[in-house]
């Protein structure tokens, strides 16, 4: 069974920082595309940062220079440092494998989702 599980959300102050990291199972992923995505109360889940099988990241525009993805396929992980950050950035964070990329933006729904981690950033 495939399993993705995030932790190392929680309550920080503006200004703060988080690591997310993602732990994966029942198959390695390292000759796939993984991601972090994020979903507000109320909005639609929304793209946050991928990184390729080739290690090339992207970043939606209003993380860039605050979030840093990264990947350890020895381990089966991938991360998210977040920085600076905002309130804005509340939501809970999903992890998810397996999906491709077209002009820097995932192109395919991810095939493996992760249950997601609340991140919650006051002011």
């Amino acid at each position: 069974q495939v399993q993705l599980v995030e932790s190392g959300g929680g309550l920080v102050q503006a200004g703060g920082s988080l690591r997310l990291s993602c732990a994966a199972s029942g198959r390695t992923f390292s000759s796939d595309n993984m991601g972090w995505f994020r979903q507000a109360p109320g909005l639609e889940r929304e793209f946050v940062a991928a990184i390729s099988w080739y290690r090339a990241t992207y970043y939606t525009d209003s993380v860039k220079g605050r979030f840093t993805i990264s990947r350890n396929n020895a381990k089966n992980a991938l991360y998210l440092q977040m920085n600076s950050l905002k309130p804005e950035d509340t939501a809970v964070y999903y992890c998810a494998a397996d999906f491709s990329l077209r002009n820097e933006r995932p192109s395919t729904t991810a095939n493996y989702w992760g249950q997601g981690t609340q991140v919650t950033v006051s002011s």
